[in-house]
């Protein structure tokens, strides 16, 4: 490999590199962001847990989530629960 190959070559690792480190930065930033928004959220009687768990549920495809909810009832019926 020729040396303006090899430089070439280098310029563009480096700047794939840069570019993930600074994504990196961005994602660690957002996470604290996440995590200051929670705890506001728990200092003003929020539960937390019960939010993460609709956040979770809003990603979720509608289908099978109500899926996943009927057999929920069916099981906790089964076991006397409801």
């Amino acid at each position: 490999m020729s040396d303006a190959a090899y430089s070439v070559a280098a310029d563009e690792l480096k700047q794939f590199i840069e570019q993930y480190e600074h994504l990196e930065a961005e994602k660690k930033d957002i996470t604290e962001q996440q995590k200051d928004v929670m705890s506001e959220a728990k200092a003003r009687g929020y539960d937390t847990k019960v939010m993460k768990k609709i956040i979770a549920m809003r990603k979720r495809d509608k289908n099978d989530l109500a899926e996943e909810e009927a057999i929920m009832d069916i099981y906790k019926a089964a076991l006397g629960m409801i």
